[in-house]
């Protein structure tokens, strides 16, 4: 028996160095007899390992036996968060904006940018799932001291920049709805928030929970109000799939629509959101949880696209009928305020009351989740800051290809390179020539002139600067994968060879 339990220890030195664990989850010892021979064990780990560390994150093989749709329902939840910011009140006014002074004919860049923002948030989920860190935890370890101060600051700018437009839509919902002072509804909406992130004490399936619930309400608020409108078809489809661009600043509404849509938080916010699920740490199941996460991702981000699409057909049909003249005006600088009188004397008192049901869920989910994404970390403010969350995320992504579900994924990595740089060269386009349109026309003095010129452009040739510095500076992920859980595993299996081997030794 000496000898076979030497071969034993030899058996577990090997496996504990290569850390092998077979796809039905035995681990082999061997026992040999006198004669020599030996009779080859299958010791069940997963069913004797209940108290192991792996099986409190969901263990190795927790829900591979469960049916499908159980286990994407178990991953729901993450994307219908993330999406809701695509549904601020900030978003409302600018949809309501293209679509009174342009019709339909925006709404293409609707579609490209949320096709963008699928690809760049599955980046964020998939990064979650293969370094078992969020985002912000990378930043922190990878960059120097000065350069994670920064990233956080802008982050943290991000975050408030995209709060505002929450607190101010929310309170003036109730202003609408219950009439009551706008300073009234501004603390209303900070008391619902701090109540609803309370849910956090109860599980972040629970805030999520409330979250997709509030996306649904306002999605159906907006629904009913497209029924009542009934916008041509034809119309909506041509401006979803053509891009032809029409009318007086079309340029400009086109880049503050897309400017809408740009949310950095959210690279950080899905990234951490991913963690809270139970996920075994075999590449088959991080495969899995990457397949669920994007059509999660997938189908709260279509609902959101719906809905902004409905809002411009909304204002568009509208503001497209022969209006009096007081309606006529109201439609040439529509605002969320003026929006609930031309509903009303449009479409009748039950219309307004649904718009601003709209408006206060938009405001509220829009606070919960920004506060939220606070946690772990107007308009173009967020386009500005955008690319100091989206360089990161893409370095970091990079460096996992040949990872889990980052494998044989070099495509979707040049696909986000590619979008990334168009969408950072617009936003510095556009920033400079409005800024030189705004410097050639002003009416200031020159003195004023020539001092804001020399605060304005150091100023973006430090950021350009510095986005040069983030996209050639190399990353290393040492640690891919969380190594704790498995680890645990492995002295599991090592404890259940030794029992086996010692009851054979009795025999």
């Amino acid at each position: 028996m000496e000898e076979g339990a030497k071969i034993g220890r030899e058996h577990e030195q090997q496996q504990q160095q290569h850390g092998r664990v077979n796809g039905s989850g035995r681990v082999a010892a061997v026992g040999g007899g006198s004669g020599g021979g030996g009779d080859e064990i299958e010791i069940e780990v997963a069913a004797a390992a209940g108290a192991s560390p792996s099986r409190q994150h969901g263990g190795l093989h927790g829900d591979v036996q469960a049916p499908t749709w159980k286990r994407f329902l178990a991953h729901v939840g993450p994307g219908f968060v993330i999406s809701i910011a695509y549904l601020d009140p900030s978003n409302l006014q600018t949809d309501l904006v293209a679509g009174s002074s342009h019709r339909y004919s925006l709404l293409w860049v609707l579609l490209f940018g949320f096709i963008f923002v699928l690809t760049v948030q599955s980046l964020a989920a998939n990064l979650g799932i293969i370094t078992g860190r969020h985002l912000a935890e990378l930043c922190m370890g990878e960059y120097p001291k000065y350069v994670k101060y920064c990233l956080w600051l802008l982050a943290e700018l991000g975050v408030i920049a995209a709060t505002i437009p929450g607190v101010l839509g929310t309170a003036l919902a109730y202003n609408m709805l219950l009439h009551i002072p706008f300073w009234a509804g501004v603390l209303a909406c900070g008391t619902c928030t701090f109540l609803i992130l309370g849910l956090q004490g109860y599980g972040a399936r629970k805030m999520e929970f409330t979250i997709s619930v509030l996306m649904l309400v306002m999605a159906t608020c907006f629904f009913m109000e497209l029924g009542k409108v009934n916008p041509p078809a034809g119309g909506v489809i041509e401006g979803l799939f053509i891009p032809r661009p029409k009318g007086d600043y079309s340029t400009s509404d086109a880049v503050a629509m897309f400017g809408s849509l740009v949310v950095p938080h959210n690279l950080f916010l899905h990234s951490s959101l991913v963690l809270t699920r139970k996920m075994p740490y075999t590449s088959k199941g991080r495969k899995d949880a990457s397949t669920f996460f994007l059509l999660e991702n997938a189908l709260a981000l279509f609902i959101a696209l719906l809905v902004n699409v409905a809002i411009v057909s909304i204002s568009g049909t509208i503001c497209a009928n022969n209006l009096s003249f007081a309606d006529t005006s109201t439609c040439s600088s529509l605002t969320l305020n003026s929006t609930y009188v031309l509903l009303k004397n449009i479409l009748g008192k039950s219309s307004s009351t649904v718009y601003g049901v709209a408006l206060l869920v938009s405001g509220q989910s829009c606070m919960v989740a920004t506060s939220y994404a606070g946690q772990y970390i107007m308009q173009i403010v967020l386009s500005f800051v955008l690319p100091f969350a989206l360089i990161p995320l893409i370095k970091f992504s990079s460096s996992c290809t040949n990872i889990g579900p980052y494998k044989n994924a070099t495509s979707i990595i040049r696909i986000a390179w590619i979008l990334s740089l168009v969408i950072i060269g617009i936003n510095i386009y556009f920033f400079c020539t409005s800024f030189v349109a705004w410097l050639v026309h002003s009416d200031l003095p020159r003195v004023v002139n020539a001092i804001i010129s020399s605060l304005v452009f150091p100023f973006m040739a430090a950021y350009i600067a510095a986005l040069i510095y983030l996209a050639f500076r190399k990353v290393n992920l040492s640690d891919p994968f969380p190594t704790n859980s498995v680890s645990g595993e492995i002295e599991v299996q090592h404890i259940q060879i030794q029992e086996k081997q010692e009851d054979l030794g009795v025999e």
